[in-house]
C-alpha cells in the first residue's frame, strides 16, 4: 500500500462533512458505521483508496444525485455496496434482500426505539 492509500486518505475524502475543527462528522448513527466498514474493508485489503475514490466518485456524480450533497452518504453506502459485490464478498441480491429486511423493521419499530432486524416481517 503506498503513503496515499492510507486511512487517514478515507478521512480526507472529499464532500466528507467536517466539523470547524476539521474532523469527520455524522448526522446520523449509521453514517458513522458505514464509514467505519469502509475504512476497516479498506484496512484489510478488500479495495485501494484510488478503487474507493473511484467508486465514491462515481456515486456522487450518478444523474440524480443531490446537488447540495445531502445524499452524500447515501452515496457512500452504494459505492461501498458496490465494491463487496464487486469483489465477490456478496452479490448484490443479496445486499437488496439485507437492505428490504432492514426497511420491513424500521417500518415495524416504533418511534423510538432501536430499530432491530429481528423485527422484519418475513
Amino acid at each position: 500500500m503506498s503513503a496515499c492509500e492510507t486511512t487517514s486518505d478515507l478521512v480526507r475524502s472529499p464532500g466528507l462533512p467536517r466539523s470547524p475543527e476539521g474532523a469527520p462528522v455524522f448526522a446520523e448513527p449509521w453514517q458513522a458505521q458505514a464509514f467505519a466498514m469502509t475504512v476497516r474493508l479498506h484496512e484489510q485489503g478488500l479495495f485501494s483508496w484510488s478503487d474507493w475514490a473511484e467508486a465514491l466518485s462515481t456515486e456522487v456524480h450518478r444523474p440524480g444525485r443531490s446537488a447540495d450533497g445531502s445524499d452524500y452518504f447515501d452515496c457512500w453506502v452504494a459505492a461501498l455496496s458496490n465494491l463487496v459485490a464487486a469483489r465477490g464478498v456478496t452479490d448484490e441480491t443479496a445486499l437488496s434482500a439485507l437492505s428490504d429486511r432492514w426497511s420491513r423493521a424500521a417500518e415495524a419499530t416504533p418511534h423510538g426505539t432501536p430499530i432491530r432486524l429481528e423485527n422484519a416481517s418475513p
